[in-house]
C-alpha cells in the first residue's frame, strides 16, 4: 500500500519509466458549448432538487398530522389512558407537562427514608474459647439497616415494611429537605402481611400521599416506584403492573394476592410506595425477584386498608380462624356424593379446641358455604375465614 505524501511518483509499482499522456487542446468554442452544456445540467439537477424537496415536505407535514391526531380528532399525546372507563391521566399533559414529573413533584416528599439500627449478638460454642471452665463471653455489634417509608397522615403517621424494622432498637426517619433526621415509634406491625406503622413528631403538618384502590388496577397499567434503593435518596422507577394476584411464599410468609411490577424495585426501596399515574398507592413495595429482572412484588394497599385503623388502635393485627384443613373434592369423592366436583370443600383435619371442633364440625364434612357464600374450593374457606372478622 502506498500513502499519499505530497510528491509526484515517477515510476510505476513494476519499476517502468511513466509515460506521460499527450495534452489535447481543444478549440474555445468547443469549450464555450461544453461551458454552456454543464450549467444547464446544473440548473436542471438544482431544480429537481428543490422540487424533491417540496414533494417530501408535503408528505412530512401529511404523516404528521395524521399521525397527531386520531380518527377522534383528539391529539394521539394528550389522549389519556383509561382504567375500567374511567381516565387516569395523560401521558403528556394538555399543557405539554409530565405527570409522572407532576406526581414525583407533588407525592415524593411524603416519600422518607428509614434507617434502622440493631444490635446483633454472637458467641462462640467451640472448645478452643473455653478457658477454666468458662465459655467465650457472648459479643453484640451494631448492624445497620436501610428502607424506605410513606406518610399518611398529617400529624406523622408513617407506612412501611415490617422487614424493615423488624429487631431494630432504633428506628430514625428522614425527611426529604431535612439534614437531622426524627425519632420513629412503632405504632402496630404485622409480620403476615409484612406490614408496619410508624409515628413521628415534626412540630408541623406532614405531606402525605393519598392511598387509592388497588382493585381496579388492569395488567399493563403504568406504575411509579420512589424510594431509596442502596441509600440513594428519593430514587424514582417507572414500569407497569406486569400480573396480579401473585402467590408467593417470601422468606417464610405466605402472601396470596401480591402485585408484579417490572419497575425497578431494589433493596431499599422496601416499603416504598407504588403509585398510579394519579398519585395514589396502590401497593407497598415489599419484595424482588433474584432470579431474574423486571420481578417486584408489592403488597396491595387494599389489602393494606382492611387492616390499618386496627394496626393503629390495637397495635396488632387479629385475625380469626376456624381450625380446620380443607381439600378440594376430588371427582371420585364428588360422583359418589352426586355432587359437582367444584362444590364446595372438605374436612380432612379438624385441630382440637377450635372453633370447628366446638360447632361440632367433623372429619369428612363437606362445606357449601360461609357466611351465605358459596364454596367452590378449599381456597374459598382460606380466603373467606381471613377477611371475616373475629367474632
Amino acid at each position: 500500500m502506498r500513502y499519499y505524501s505530497g510528491f509526484t511518483p515517477t515510476k510505476n509499482d513494476d519499476g517502468t519509466p511513466i509515460v506521460e499522456q499527450e495534452q489535447v487542446v481543444q478549440p474555445a468554442e468547443e469549450l464555450i458549448s461544453l461551458k454552456s452544456h454543464k450549467r444547464k445540467v446544473r440548473r436542471t439537477a438544482i431544480a429537481s432538487f428543490l422540487i424533491a424537496c417540496v414533494l417530501l415536505t408535503g408528505f412530512g407535514l401529511g404523516f404528521k398530522v395524521g399521525d397527531k391526531f386520531g380518527s377522534n380528532g383528539k391529539s394521539v399525546v394528550t389522549q389519556e389512558l383509561q382504567t375500567n372507563g374511567v381516565p387516569t391521566a395523560s401521558i403528556i399533559g394538555s399543557n405539554g407537562e409530565n405527570p409522572i414529573t407532576t406526581l414525583v413533584k407533588r407525592y415524593g416528599p411524603a416519600v422518607v427514608s428509614i434507617e434502622t439500627e440493631s444490635q446483633v449478638k454472637s458467641s462462640f460454642n467451640n472448645d478452643f474459647f473455653w478457658f477454666f471452665g468458662q465459655p467465650f463471653p457472648e459479643t453484640s455489634r451494631k448492624v445497620q439497616g436501610l428502607g424506605s417509608g410513606f406518610i399518611i397522615s398529617n400529624d406523622g403517621y408513617v407506612l412501611t415494611n415490617n422487614h424493615v424494622i423488624d429487631g431494630a432498637s432504633l428506628i430514625k426517619v428522614k425527611l426529604e429537605g431535612n439534614d437531622e433526621p426524627l425519632t420513629a415509634k412503632v405504632i402496630g406491625r404485622d409480620a403476615e402481611l409484612d406490614l408496619a406503622v410508624l409515628k413521628i413528631d415534626a412540630g408541623y403538618d406532614l405531606p402525605v400521599v393519598p392511598l387509592g384502590d388497588s382493585d381496579r388496577l388492569e395488567t399493563g397499567e403504568w406504575v411509579v416506584a420512589i424510594g431509596n434503593p442502596y441509600g440513594l435518596d428519593h430514587t424514582v422507577t417507572v414500569g407497569v403492573i406486569s400480573a396480579k394476584g401473585r402467590p408467593l411464599v417470601i422468606e417464610g410468609n405466605s402472601f396470596k394476592d401480591l402485585l408484579q411490577t417490572d419497575a425497578s424495585i431494589n433493596p431499599g426501596n422496601s416499603g416504598g410506595p407504588l403509585l398510579n399515574l394519579n398519585g395514589e398507592v396502590i401497593g407497598i413495595n415489599t419484595a424482588v425477584s433474584t432470579q431474574g429482572q423486571g420481578l417486584g412484588f408489592a403488597v396491595p394497599i387494599n389489602t393494606v386498608k382492611k387492616v390499618l385503623e386496627e394496626l393503629i388502635n390495637q397495635g396488632k393485627v387479629s385475625r380469626p380462624w376456624l381450625g380446620v384443613y380443607v381439600s378440594d373434592l376430588t371427582e371420585e369423592l364428588a360422583a359418589y356424593l352426586q355432587m359437582n366436583k367444584d362444590e364446595g370443600a372438605q374436612i380432612v383435619q379438624i385441630i382440637e379446641k377450635s372453633p370447628a371442633e366446638k360447632a361440632g364440625l367433623r372429619r369428612g364434612d363437606i362445606i357449601l358455604s360461609f357466611n351465605k357464600q358459596k364454596i367452590t374450593g378449599a381456597n374459598d374457606i382460606t380466603k373467606l375465614v381471613s377477611e371475616a372478622k373475629v367474632g
